[in-house]
């Protein structure tokens, strides 16, 4: 997850507040007494309403002026499937969403945000090459985790000897989320993994299984699985200067941005308990 998407596990709350402002009517009925609409709201905007507040306004407010086609919402997806694999499931059911499409609504808001916030980070093309030199390309690797260098050399000469990754991996690796996957650990780049880790896993050969790494959390053995070719600077030109531009994104920038957003559209809090819900200290955690 980018560190400039807002983390909005509270969209059912959002929906039910939303439908929930309106007086009158009972939503539940029992001896001991009944449960209106009134009451219901005013309860989730205590716990919820800040926050939801908050997600349904930026929604409206960025939704006029920056469009975030399904195709891209889509490509995105696939971008972070690809990333995380057979760890993806895992991944939603880890932050708080329920299906895929709840994702995706916090994905389009992040991208939306992303797209106003871009509009006022410039780069030079000198800052474009330079960071076009130091990319690395993405790999993709999978690895066997144990505890001492013992049992990773007698990993590595069950693996050198012909058995199966996934079978060698199931009966010795403590890294329990990519034991699941065979070991898998998807799509990463610099900076995702431990340095020492990465450094190994960056120096093989496709297919090349590493002798043992010691990291802090233990001693590996990475193959080396896929890795994405890293194609000429005009050929990456654009997604050089987007991805750098990316890098400069900050929590302060998105805040600010988003000040300025909400007061170009003249946003107005009518109820009094809410009318701190779009101070910036008030924005859910960012990651």
């Amino acid at each position: 997850m980018k560190k400039w998407m807002l983390a909005l596990t509270l969209a059912g709350g959002v929906i039910a507040l939303s439908a929930c402002n309106q007086s009158g009517s009972t939503v539940a009925e029992s001896s001991a007494g009944d449960v209106t609409q009134d009451e219901l709201y005013e309860a989730m905007k205590e716990k919820v309403g800040a926050q939801a507040l908050q997600q349904l306004v930026y929604e409206k407010v960025l939704s006029e002026k920056y469009e975030v086609t399904e195709k891209e919402l889509d490509a995105k997806v696939a971008e972070l499937k690809e990333q995380l694999g057979e760890n993806f499931e895992a991944a939603l059911a880890q932050y708080g969403y329920v299906d895929e499409d709840a994702f995706k609504e916090t994905m389009k808001l992040g991208m939306m945000q992303e797209k106003a916030a871009m509009k006022s980070i410039k780069v030079t093309e000198k800052e474009v090459k330079e960071y076009y030199d130091n990319y690395k390309p993405e790999i993709k690797a999978r690895h066997i985790l144990v505890a001492d260098e013992k049992t990773a050399l007698e990993v590595k000469s069950k693996l050198d000897a012909g058995e199966k990754f996934e079978d060698v991996s199931n009966t010795y690796s403590t890294d329990e989320a990519a034991k699941a996957a065979g070991g898998d650990l998807g799509w990463f780049g610099p900076g995702a993994m431990d340095p020492t880790f990465e450094e190994a896993a960056y120096a093989l050969k496709k297919d090349e299984i590493s002798a043992p790494v010691k990291t802090s959390f233990g001693y590996h053995v990475i193959q080396l699985t896929d890795k994405k070719e890293k194609k000429s600077f005009e050929e990456m030109k654009d997604q050089m200067e987007k991805e750098l531009k990316s890098s400069k994104l900050t929590t302060e920038k998105i805040n600010e941005i988003m000040q300025k957003e909400i007061k170009d559209a003249k946003v107005k809090i009518s109820d009094k308990d809410l009318e701190n819900a779009l101070d910036p200290q008030t924005a859910p955690a960012q990651q």
